[in-house]
């Protein structure tokens, strides 16, 4: 099951990943952020990490108790994608399913506009 909101839709995968995370740093009741950041083979790529509080600024999204925050610059590159958690063979981590992505590096680390 998803959550759509008008931005970013967070998948279960996401949702569990994010708990489990925050569970074993000691960080229950904090937000997980994703920015864009220059860099990467692709000119672009997302950067998530752990934020005590979200600024206000922020677009907030919530979903089973877990909150997700992302600046307003940022916010213009991930609309209407999917936060997800993805694991395979060769990698495991946190997948950010862009449709506005004009271009991808072979690794979905980085991504051009």
């Amino acid at each position: 099951m998803t959550t759509e909101t008008d931005q970013l839709t967070i998948d279960d995968s996401a949702t569990q990943a994010i708990k489990a995370l925050f569970k074993r740093q000691g960080k229950e009741g904090y937000a997980f952020r994703i920015g864009i950041i220059g860099g990467g083979c692709s000119g672009l790529q997302y950067q998530f990490s752990v934020a005590d509080r979200p600024h206000a600024d922020d677009a907030v999204f919530q979903r089973d108790g877990v909150t997700v925050v992302v600046d307003p610059k940022s916010a213009v590159f991930i609309a209407g994608s999917v936060l997800s958690y993805e694991r395979s063979m060769m990698k495991e981590g946190f997948v950010v399913k862009n449709p506005s992505a004009g271009q991808n590096c072979s690794c979905g680390e980085s991504f051009s506009a």
